[in-house]
């Protein structure tokens, strides 16, 4: 057993950071075992600092998320993390994060194991982030890219900067997702690296020459300088370029990945699987066959998008904006009533008592389009309730009605028909916000009629972990 290797796979989330030890386990159908996993809440969420007020705006404070990464790690086991042979990293896609190169980040020798800190670096501007309305991007040049480019995306972000705060741009030499930033300080990275997974993410890449749409930005002023160099999914990055708490220097570290690949890495058995992770927001992914291209041109309006996944090969994503953020809209919004009204709640009791009212409440006729953020194919819809009757006011009714509309409206996205047509013969369930929803679980039986499968909430990390851990076992049998 102690030949076996051991792979360390990080995913860096918008709520929680996530950490997996992986083993290879030949005698197990899936070929490992996990042998520890650990989860921290990032509670990253930042004021908004490149442009005063911006009310839309979404951004992370990256020392926050560094905070709840090494928490993540020092509570695995120090004998595992010191047999470590190689480390996947995935994470939030879409954001960006800027450094300054070479002063990107400190290593902290001193304390009980070496750990960095950010240094000159940005917030992280999320996904979520609302600054670029859609006057804004009809601004925009046109990608010459299959996918369109939305708010939150890296490459809108960098524009919307370009033209309401240029000097802010000035500060920094290098940008990324914050798992490609991760990866560059623990490598010691000149330039950073980027999966096409994260670049399609951020707008203004072609998938299909694998490149940046370098003279269409450039001739709109873009600074093209901070758009990172690509690298094959599945590739090395680097190695650590210092000991990393129990992690020994060399240790091997791959290219980033996007956090939805990652979780169907580890979720998709077979390529009739489909995979559905709720967590903040709502993903449901099926692959496409091999050979497979997508047009050349972006709809804006479509439901699916579709994704580059390994081996030059593409998922069918429907990406929902509203997922378990809405449920904690609802959490937040039931804790400020009952402030108001003098009572002072937990946030976490109330979300469990709501769950337990639901699952009590197997049915109602209330309706709830649960779009309070709008979806990347129509940003301008806002959420509704319809067919209220005093009946159905309950809390039961009410969490019933939210967690099936938060499912239907994935389905409305992406049909059980589509699915069969693609060959789907079964729905693998993820994510944080399902794992630990009964009523989510339900809902997702109730909409889609094939078999269900329910995994863990830490599927992007085991899948990041499992990436390496392959390519590591191909490397020793060739």
């Amino acid at each position: 057993m102690a030949s076996r290797p051991i792979t360390l796979g990080i995913d860096l989330g918008t709520t929680s950071v996530k950490a997996a030890l992986l083993r290879a386990a030949p005698n197990e159908p899936s070929g490992f075992v996990v042998l520890a996993s650990c989860t921290r809440a990032a509670r990253a969420e930042a004021a908004v600092e490149s442009a005063g007020a911006v009310p839309q705006g979404r951004e992370q404070d990256v020392s926050r998320i560094l905070q709840a990464l090494h928490e993540c790690l020092a509570a695995l086991p120090r004998q595992h993390l010191r047999s470590v042979v190689g480390i996947g990293v995935s994470g939030q896609m879409h954001g960006v994060v800027f450094w300054k190169t070479g002063q990107g980040c400190e290593w902290i020798e001193g304390g009980i194991a070496p750990v960095f800190e950010p240094q000159a670096v940005s917030h992280l501007v999320t996904w979520q982030d609302g600054r670029c309305s859609s006057e804004f991007l009809a601004s925009l040049p046109q990608p010459k890219s299959h996918l369109s480019v939305a708010t939150g995306f890296g490459c809108a972000t960098i524009f919307w900067l370009l033209k309401h705060c240029p000097e802010f741009l000035k500060s920094y030499d290098a940008a990324g997702t914050i798992h490609d930033y991760v990866v560059a300080m623990l490598c010691g990275l000149p330039r950073p690296l980027m999966s096409d997974q994260n670049a399609a993410s951020w707008g203004y890449f072609n998938t299909q020459s694998q490149s940046w749409n370098v003279e269409i930005l450039r001739s709109s002023g873009f600074p093209v300088h901070l758009l990172p160099d690509i690298a094959e999914p599945g590739s090395v990055a680097g190695r650590t370029s210092h000991m990393w708490l129990e992690i020994p220097e060399g240790t091997e570290v791959g290219v980033a990945l996007g956090d939805l690949q990652a979780s169907v890495y580890s979720c998709m058995a077979q390529r009739t699987d489909a995979v559905l992770n709720i967590s903040t927001s709502v993903q449901l992914a099926a692959s496409m066959p091999s050979g497979f291209q997508p047009g050349q041109t972006p709809d804006p309006t479509a439901p699916v998008a579709y994704f580059p996944y390994f081996d030059r090969t593409y998922l069918g994503v429907a990406a929902s904006l509203n997922g378990g953020n809405v449920l904690a809209t609802f959490v937040h919004m039931l804790v400020q009533w009952m402030a108001d009204l003098g009572l002072e709640v937990e946030e976490s009791t109330v979300y469990s008592r709501m769950i337990q009212a639901a699952v009590q409440q197997r049915d109602t006729h209330l309706t709830i389009t649960p779009t309070v953020l709008g979806e990347r194919h129509l940003p301008d819809q806002l959420a509704s309730v319809t067919s209220i009757s005093s009946s159905d006011l309950s809390l039961g009714h009410v969490t019933r009605a939210l967690c099936r509309g938060i499912v239907q409206n994935l389905h409305s996205m992406l049909p059980i028909q589509q699915l069969r047509e693609w060959g789907v013969e079964r729905v693998m369930g993820s994510g944080s916000a399902l794992s630990r929803n009964e009523v989510l679980k339900q809902e997702v039986q109730r909409a889609f009629p094939l078999p269900v499968s329910f995994g863990q909430d830490v599927d992007a990390a085991v899948g990041a972990a499992l990436v390496v851990l392959r390519r590591h076992l191909n490397q020793k049998d060739s």
